[in-house]
């Protein structure tokens, strides 16, 4: 018999009004998979979840989720891969669960596009905190009322469209790298802390291995997508970078 049970509760009508949001869990430990749906049921979350890579990938394309929880370690197509496919295809969270402490692991995570980083074995509340978290983050855009899009000079970003544009051609941004552009275009030419892009856009805490490093290599990148337009984005010594609003 299994070691994780969770207790079954009444399912009432109120219950299925107040149903929240999707996610997708790609787990093949089978009971850790039963676990983290249960879990998330009890909070009223729809969870689907799939056993390997491909059908995690089908699933997601099928339900389009608001947030996926993405192992690792996964048969027919592991779960950097499956993140490589899927980041370019959607902005919604994703957490990765991994049992490897490596830093690179998570490093290169990270630059694919990985919303946050669980090391097994974690607490189920934990994972909760963390899944509400990325969440609320994600929907805190569209509830600010922020302005859809801005142009400065020959850049043009489209929030709603995820869209970026330099003297009228696309340019193509990761997610991690239009969250930044978004967050300091937004803010109006206020200087934003490294610190301060970790908290908001990767969830940074104790617990996760990156540092402000992380955040200087996501703006070399971004700069340099920008190409001419890639100037308006200033570092300031010590401390942090801003957009040059003129």
């Amino acid at each position: 018999m299994s070691q994780w049970r969770a207790r079954r509760r009444p399912v009432h009508n109120s219950d299925m009004l107040a149903t929240k949001e999707k996610i997708v869990v790609v787990e093949d430990e089978k009971d850790l998979a039963r676990l983290i749906r249960h879990a998330l049921a009890k909070e009223r979350f729809r969870v689907t979840c799939a056993a390997d890579g491909e059908s995690g990938l089908k699933l997601v394309r099928e339900i389009k989720p608001d947030l996926i929880v993405l192992d690792i370690m996964l048969p027919k197509m592991d779960g950097l891969e499956l993140l490589r496919v899927l980041r370019p295809e959607t902005a919604v969270p994703i957490m990765m669960l991994t049992a490897k402490r490596s830093e690179m692991d998570r490093i290169l995570g990270l630059k694919l596009g990985a919303d946050d980083y669980i090391v097994k074995p974690f607490s189920i509340g934990e994972l909760q905190a963390r899944i509400e978290r990325q969440l609320r983050r994600a929907a805190a855009p569209a509830e600010a009322g922020a302005k859809t899009s801005i142009s400065l000079g020959e850049l043009e970003v489209d929030f709603e469209r995820h869209e970026t544009k330099v003297a009228g051609k696309s340019v193509h941004l990761a997610p991690k790298e239009f969250a930044i552009l978004r967050l300091l275009m937004e803010s109006n030419g206020k200087v934003l802390s490294r610190d301060k892009l970790l908290e908001l856009i990767w969830g940074h805490d104790q617990s996760m291995e990156i540092d402000t490093r992380t955040v200087d290599q996501h703006i070399a990148r971004l700069r340099r997508k920008l190409g001419c337009e890639g100037a308006r984005v200033l570092t300031v010594t010590n401390f942090g970078y801003q957009v040059k609003m003129r």
